[in-house]
C-alpha cells in the first residue's frame, strides 16, 4: 500500500458494492420464499406418491438446504465489504490527518513518504527549530496508516477469496460449510475466553481489521488487557484504559472512606481497659490497602513516562493485592525476552522496585551483547504471591496456583513475537523461583534459559528436571543471603543437611548437598545448574546492585553469553 493508493481510494465504491450485495441478498431471500410457496408447498399439498415422488421430495429438501446456505454466504460477503469500507476509511482518515499536519507545518511529503522542509531560519517558509522531531512523528503516523490499510486489505481479501472459492466449487451450497463460515464471522466480534490457546487468540486478532481492533480495545479493554496472544502494543493500549479507570476507582474508594473513626474505645465503653476501636481498625486497614495500590499505580505511571527503554503495560488489575505486568522494551520485537518473576511480598505496591530491576537487567544485557541485539525484560506480577515469610511463603499453594498463568503468558510471548523466534528466559527471585520451577516441572515452559536467584527450592532435585538443558539453567545465591537457612520440608532432609554440613566442617565433604523448603538448593553442585557469581556480602535483595557481579551475570545469562 502506498500513499497515493490510499489517499485516492474511493470508499464509495466499497459501499456501493456492499449495498449491491444487500440488494442481491434481499432478492435472493424473496426468491427462496417464492420457491417455498410455489414449489415446495404445492408439492407437499399434492397427492403425488410413489418412488419418483420420494426421490423428488428428497432432492427438493436438499435444494432448499443449498439455497439457505447460499443466502448465508451472500450475507457474509456483504459483511466483509462493510468491514473493508470501515477499515480503509479509518486508515485513509489517519493518512489525510498526517498529510494535513505536514502541510500546516510547512513540510512536503514525497510519494514514497519522505518528508522535506525549509531549514533556513530567514526564509518565510522556515519550518521551525522543532521540524525534525515533528517530521519523525508525522512519518510514523503515515507509516501506521499505510500499515492499517494493508492489514485491512489482506484480511478482507482472504475472507472474500474463501467465499469466492466456495461459490466457485460449490462448497458454499453445503450447510456445514456455510455454518462454519458464519461461526467464523461471528467469532470476529467476540473476544476469546480467558485461557484460550494464545496462538488461536493471535489468529483471531489478525482476522480483525485495524478499525475493528481499535474498537475492541475501547470496548473490551478489561478482557483484552489480560488475554495472552494479544500483541504487546494492543495489550498496552487496553491496559492504559484499565490503569486510568483503576486509579479513578481507587480514588473514589479513598474519598468514600469518610472521616477517621476514633482510635480507642474508653474504659466506660468497654467495661474494662481501653482497646482499639474495631471501626478504626477496619478503616485503617482499608485505607492502607488503597494507598498501597495507589502507590503502585503512580509508580507505573511514572515508569510509562520514561522513554528509555520504553515500557509496555501488559497487565493490570487491583484485585486482591493487585497485579501488574510491565515490559521494558517491546517483547514482540526484541531479540532476547526475559520474564522476571518476583517472590514473597510481590504486589501492585511493589512494582516500582521490581520495574527498576527489569530496567537494570536490560542495561546489563545490552552491555553483555555490546548493544548488538535488543532485550526486553518483563516484570511479571501476574500471580497472587505470598505476603509473609511465615506461614504464607512456607506454602507451595501459591506456586501451584500460578502455574497456568505463567505458562499462558509464556505461550503468549511466543505467539505474538514477530520474525525470528526470540531467545527467551524466565528469571525467578526467591519464592518466584518456586513458581518458575513448579511451572516448568508440571506444565513446561517454552523458554531457552532459566535463572534461579536466591531460591528456597524449585520443586525438583536436578536442573534437568526443569525440561531444558542443565547448561541453560543458572543459579545464584549470595554469601549473606538468609535464604540458605530456609528449613527443608521433609524430615529426612534435615538429617541430610546436618550430615553434609558436619562432613564439610570436618573436611570430608568438599561440596555439601543441601535441601531447602521446596527441594534441593539450586546453588549446590549436585543440582547441576551453572553457578552465577555474586559479589561479597550479597544479601537477599542485593543481586541488582549496580556494578555487582550478579547483575552482570544475569545480563550474560539472558543474552546467552558466557558467564564471566
Amino acid at each position: 500500500m502506498d500513499i497515493k493508493t490510499l489517499y485516492d481510494a474511493d470508499i464509495n465504491n466499497l459501499t456501493t458494492a456492499k449495498n449491491a450485495y444487500d440488494t442481491l441478498f434481499s432478492a435472493f431471500g424473496r426468491h427462496i420464499e417464492n420457491w417455498q410457496h410455489e414449489v415446495v408447498d404445492r408439492l407437499g399439498h399434492s397427492e403425488w406418491t410413489g418412488t419418483a415422488a420420494g426421490h423428488a421430495g428428497t432432492r427438493i429438501q436438499s435444494l432448499g438446504t443449498e439455497l439457505q446456505a447460499a443466502k448465508q454466504e451472500l450475507g457474509l460477503i456483504s459483511k466483509a465489504l462493510s468491514d473493508a469500507a470501515e477499515g480503509i476509511a479509518a486508515a485513509q482518515a489517519h493518512l489525510i490527518s498526517a498529510l494535513d499536519d505536514a502541510r500546516n507545518n510547512k513540510m512536503t511529503v514525497a510519494p514514497d513518504g519522505g518528508i522535506t522542509w525549509n531549514k533556513d531560519p530567514d526564509s518565510a517558509d522556515y519550518a521551525g527549530d522543532k521540524a525534525e522531531a515533528t517530521a519523525k512523528e508525522i512519518s510514523k503516523r503515515i507509516t501506521t496508516a499505510l500499515s492499517e490499510a494493508d492489514h485491512t486489505d489482506r484480511t478482507i481479501s482472504a475472507r472474500l477469496a474463501k467465499l469466492a472459492t466456495n461459490a466457485t466449487n460449490g462448497t458454499g451450497l453445503d450447510s456445514a460449510t456455510a455454518k462454519a463460515d458464519q461461526a467464523a464471522a461471528d467469532a470476529l466480534g467476540q473476544v476469546p475466553a480467558a485461557g484460550t490457546d494464545p496462538t488461536s487468540v493471535k489468529a483471531w486478532w489478525n482476522g480483525l481489521t485495524d478499525a475493528q481492533q481499535q474498537r475492541m480495545i475501547q470496548t473490551e479493554h478489561d478482557r483484552l488487557g489480560a488475554l495472552d496472544g494479544i500483541p504487546a502494543t494492543a495489550r498496552h493500549q487496553a491496559n492504559l484504559i484499565n490503569l486510568r479507570r483503576g486509579k479513578e476507582d481507587l480514588q473514589r474508594q479513598l474519598d468514600g472512606l469518610g472521616p477517621e473513626p476514633k482510635k480507642m474505645l474508653s474504659v466506660a465503653e468497654t467495661n474494662g481497659g481501653p482497646v482499639e476501636n474495631p471501626d478504626y481498625t477496619a478503616w485503617k486497614k482499608k485505607r492502607e490497602d488503597l494507598e498501597e495500590k495507589m502507590k503502585g499505580v503512580k509508580a507505573i505511571e511514572a515508569r510509562l513516562k520514561k522513554d528509555e527503554p520504553p515500557a509496555f503495560l501488559l497487565g493490570f488489575d487491583t484485585k486482591g493485592h493487585g497485579h501488574a505486568i510491565v515490559a521494558a522494551n517491546n517483547p514482540d520485537t526484541a531479540d532476547n525476552v526475559s520474564t522476571y518473576v518476583p517472590g514473597t511480598g510481590s504486589r501492585l505496591a511493589e512494582m516500582g522496585t521490581n520495574m527498576d530491576r527489569s530496567d537494570l537487567m536490560v542495561a546489563s544485557a545490552d552491555e553483555a551483547n555490546g548493544h548488538r541485539k535488543t532485550t526486553s525484560s518483563v516484570t511479571w506480577i501476574g500471580y497472587d504471591a505470598p505476603q509473609s515469610i511465615f506461614p504464607e511463603a512456607a506454602d507451595d499453594t501459591y506456586a501451584k496456583n500460578a502455574e497456568s498463568k505463567l505458562r499462558g503468558f509464556q505461550d503468549g510471548l511466543r505467539a505474538t513475537h514477530e520474525g525470528k523466534p526470540s531467545n527467551n528466559t524466565v528469571l525467578g527471585h526467591s519464592y518466584g523461583t518456586t513458581v518458575v520451577g513448579y511451572t516448568m516441572r508440571d506444565k513446561g515452559l517454552p523458554v531457552d534459559n532459566v535463572v534461579l536467584v536466591a531460591s528456597p527450592g524449585a520443586g525438583v532435585e536436578h536442573a534437568r528436571d526443569l525440561g531444558v538443558a542443565p547448561s541453560r539453567v543458572y543459579a545464584a545465591q549470595g554469601d549473606d543471603d538468609i535464604i540458605q537457612n530456609t528449613p527443608p520440608e521433609q524430615a529426612e532432609n534435615w538429617v541430610s543437611n546436618f550430615t553434609n554440613n558436619v562432613g564439610h566442617w570436618a573436611g570430608s565433604v568438599d561440596s555439601p548437598d543441601h535441601h531447602l523448603a521446596f527441594g534441593r538448593d539450586p546453588s549446590v553442585p549436585q543440582f547441576g545448574a551453572v553457578a552465577l557469581p555474586t559479589s561479597p556480602g550479597t544479601d537477599h535483595s542485593g543481586y541488582w546492585e549496580k556494578g555487582s557481579r550478579s547483575l552482570r551475570a544475569m545480563g550474560e545469562a539472558i543474552t546467552g553469553r558466557p558467564i564471566s
